[in-house]
C-alpha cells in the first residue's frame, strides 16, 4: 500500500494564511473543487481558563527559576557583578529636572496608574464603540491581572534586596525581583498597542502603537534612576508583563479559526457537490469516551441526517479501531463515524486509506488534533452534524516505518525525543488526562525537558542528508496540538507534504528562543533550515529518512509506540476522505 514518491529538491516552507474567510469568500481547489469556509474552532470559556491557567504556571515557574538563579549561581558572574556599578552610575547623573521627569514616569506604572488606566480603557471597549469589544476589553484585565499575580508569587519565593543606593522612593517589603512598576505597565501598555494595531486604521495606528511601547521602557528606566531595581530586576518587569500579553491575546484574542482545507488541486475530490447519501452506516466507538447517553445523542443526530440503523461497534484494547473499520467496508458501509480520541483515529485511517467510503469525526479523546486543525467542534454531537451538513473532501496522510514499527499511517503527528517521552508520561496516567484534559501533556513536558539530545541524519527526498543534534523530531500532516499551541506553522492536512520540525534548543537562551521562535510562528531563517544550530528548524518533504544516533521513544499520533533508530516517513496525498463543513462560492 506504499505511496509512489518522486524525488525532488527539499523545500522551504512558503507562507500560508490561517485567517478564517469572510462569508461568500472562497479559495479556489482546482478544477472541480469547492470553495470551503473557515469554521471557528469552539474556544469557550473553559478552553481560555485551562489554557491561562497552564500557561500561567509555566510562566511563573520560568520567572521564579531566573531569580532564583540571578541571586543564586549567578550572582558571582558578569553582568550581575557590574549591576551595582549601573545603580550608582544613575545617581551620579541624578539632577533636579530629571528626578521631576522620573517619578512621572515611574507614577506611569504605579499600581494606582495601572488600575486606572485598565478601568478607564475596559470601559471606554465597551461602552465607546457602536458594537461593544467584550474581549479586548477582558484581554487587557486579563493582562494586568496575571501580571500581579505572577509578580506576587516570584516576591513569595524569591528574596532579593533592592540597591545600596540613595532610594527617591518609599517601598513595600518585598523583593526587588522583578519590577513590579515595569511589569504592570508593559502588561497593560503593551496591550493597549496590540490593541492600536488591530483596531485603529491608517498611518497613525503605528505611530500610538510605538509610543506605548515606550512607556514600559521609560518607567524601567524611572525606576533605575530613582535606585529602586537592579537592571535584571526591570527586565524580569518586561519579561513578566509580555510574557501575560502573550498568553491572554493567545487565549482570548487569537482568531481560533483553523480554515478547513480545500482539496488539493493534485488530488480529485470525492463528489464534492453533494452530501453522502443515506446507506449502511458504521459506528466505531471507544467505550472509555463514549458512554451511552453520548452513543444515543450521536443515534439521534444521525437518523435527524437519513442515516437510520446505524451500527454501533466497540474498540478494545487489542483492536483500537482498524478491525473495526475494515470489517465495516468489507460489509458495504456507505459512511464510517469514528468516535475517539487520536489512537482510534489513526487505526480506523489506516483501515480506510485509499477507499472512497467517507469518514466522519468525532472527537472524543484528550487531543482531537486531526479534529482541531480541521475547524471541527468539539462537542461529539455538534461535530457530527457539522460533518453530515458537508461534503466529502480528501486530505492526506502519513506513512511510517522504522526499527520495530511496520508500515502505517498517521493522522496527525508522529516524532521522538522529547514529544515521544511527554505523550509516555502522559499516557501513564489516564486519572490525571480524565480531570485535567490537555494541561496534563503541559505538566507531562515540563517533567521531561531534561531529555538529553542526540545526533540525527536528515534526508529529505532524496536531497543530500543534512546533520544535526535535535531533543525531538516531530513529522506532522497538521501543526496545531493540544491547548491550541502551534508546533509546525504551514502545516495542512491537504497540501501533498508532510512538515518537519527539529527541536535543539541549548540553555535557558535556547530555549527562550524557541518558545518565542514558536509562539511567532517560526521566523524565515528556521522555515528555511539554514545551516544547523539554531534551537528550531522547520522543512517540508514527501519522504524523508531520519536516523538517530542512540535509540529514542517514538510515538504516532499521541500513542507510544517502540522505541527505535530509525524513522521513514513518507506522504499519501489525498488518502482519506473526510465529510467536511462546505460553503459554495
Amino acid at each position: 500500500m506504499s505511496t509512489a514518491v518522486p524525488e525532488r529538491p527539499v523545500e522551504p516552507k512558503r507562507p500560508v494564511e490561517l485567517t478564517a474567510e469572510p462569508p461568500g469568500a472562497g479559495r479556489g481547489a482546482g478544477r472541480g473543487a469547492v470553495a470551503l469556509s473557515s469554521p471557528a474552532m469552539p474556544r469557550g470559556i473553559g478552553w481560555s481558563v485551562r489554557w491561562i491557567a497552564a500557561l500561567t504556571v509555566c510562566q511563573a515557574a520560568l520567572m521564579v527559576g531566573l531569580g532564583l538563579l540571578i541571586t543564586g549561581p549567578a550572582r558571582h558572574l558578569w553582568p550581575l557583578t557590574a549591576e551595582d556599578g549601573v545603580n550608582e552610575a544613575f545617581v551620579r547623573l541624578r539632577t533636579g529636572t530629571l528626578t521631576t521627569l522620573s517619578s512621572v514616569a515611574s507614577e506611569a506604572g504605579n499600581t494606582g496608574t495601572v488600575i486606572g488606566v485598565t478601568l478607564a480603557s475596559c470601559l471606554a471597549l465597551v461602552l465607546v464603540p457602536r458594537l461593544p469589544m467584550w474581549r479586548q476589553a477582558v484581554f487587557l484585565a486579563v493582562a494586568v491581572s496575571l501580571q500581579s499575580l505572577v509578580f506576587l508569587v516570584i516576591t513569595f519565593a524569591v528574596e532579593r534586596h533592592r540597591p545600596e543606593v540613595d532610594r527617591l522612593d518609599g517601598s513595600l517589603p518585598t523583593s526587588s525581583y522583578t519590577s513590579g512598576h515595569t511589569g504592570a505597565a508593559t502588561a497593560i501598555y503593551g496591550g493597549l498597542a496590540l490593541l492600536a494595531l488591530s483596531r485603529l486604521r491608517g498611518p497613525w495606528r503605528t505611530v500610538v502603537a510605538c509610543l506605548l511601547c515606550v512607556l514600559p521602557l521609560l518607567v524601567g528606566l524611572a525606576r533605575l534612576y530613582r535606585g529602586m531595581h537592579h537592571p535584571t530586576d526591570v527586565m524580569g518587569g518586561l519579561v513578566n508583563g509580555t510574557l501575560s500579553l502573550l498568553i491572554a491575546r493567545r487565549a482570548l484574542l487569537a482568531d481560533g479559526a483553523v480554515a478547513a482545507p480545500p482539496a488539493p488541486a493534485s488530488t480529485p475530490t470525492a463528489s464534492p457537490s453533494r452530501p453522502v447519501a443515506p446507506g449502511r452506516t458504521a459506528v466505531v466507538f471507544n467505550p472509555t469516551v463514549t458512554d451511552e447517553a453520548g452513543r444515543d445523542a450521536l443515534r439521534r443526530v444521525l437518523e435527524h441526517h437519513g442515516h437510520t440503523a446505524p451500527v454501533f461497534v466497540e474498540t478494545t484494547a487489542e483492536d483500537p479501531g482498524g478491525g473495526q473499520t475494515a470489517r465495516a467496508v468489507r460489509d458495504g458501509a456507505a459512511l464510517v463515524v469514528v468516535c475517539g480520541g487520536d489512537g482510534t483515529l489513526r487505526a480506523a485511517a489506516d483501515s480506510l486509506a485509499g477507499t472512497d467510503v467517507p469518514l466522519a469525526l468525532v472527537p472524543c479523546g484528550t487531543g482531537n488534533l486531526l479534529a482541531r486543525n480541521l475547524g471541527l467542534p468539539l462537542a461529539p454531537a455538534d461535530a457530527l452534524d457539522a460533518a453530515l451538513r458537508g461534503t466529502p473532501h480528501r486530505i492526506d496522510l502519513g506513512r511510517i516505518e522504522g526499527d520495530g514499527l511496520p508500515s502505517t499511517y498517521f493522522a496527525a503527528m508522529a516524532g521522538a525525543g522529547l514529544d515521544a517521552a511527554t505523550m509516555r508520561r502522559a499516557n501513564a496516567n489516564d486519572r490525571a488526562k480524565a480531570v485535567f484534559g490537555w494541561p496534563t501533556y503541559v505538566l507531562a513536558v515540563l517533567r521531561e525537558l531534561r531529555t538529553p539530545r542526540t545526533g540525527v541524519s536528515v534526508r529529505l527526498d532524496g536531497a543530500p542528508a543534512l546533520r544535526r543534534t535535535a531533543r525531538m523530531v516531530l513529522v506532522g500532516n497538521i501543526g496545531t496540538v493540544q491547548g491550541g499551541a502551534t508546533l509546525l506553522p504551514e502545516a495542512r492536512a491537504d497540501d501533498g507534504r508532510l512538515d518537519l520540525l527539529v527541536l535543539d534548543p541549548r540553555g535557558i537562551g535556547g530555549w527562550l528562543s524557541a518558545l518565542w521562535t514558536l509562539l511567532r510562528g517560526g521566523t524565515t531563517a528556521a522555515r528555511e533550515g539554514g545551516e544547523g544550530g539554531a534551537p528550531v528548524e522547520f522543512f517540508t518533504f514527501r519522504r524523508a529518512d531520519i536516523t538517530f544516533d542512540t535509540e529514542l521513544p517514538r510515538e504516532l499520533d499521541g500513542d507510544p509506540v517502540t522505541a527505535g533508530r530509525h524513522l521513514t516517513a513518507e506522504v499519501a496525498p489525498g488518502a482519506l476522505t473526510v465529510l467536511l463543513p462546505t460553503r459554495e462560492q
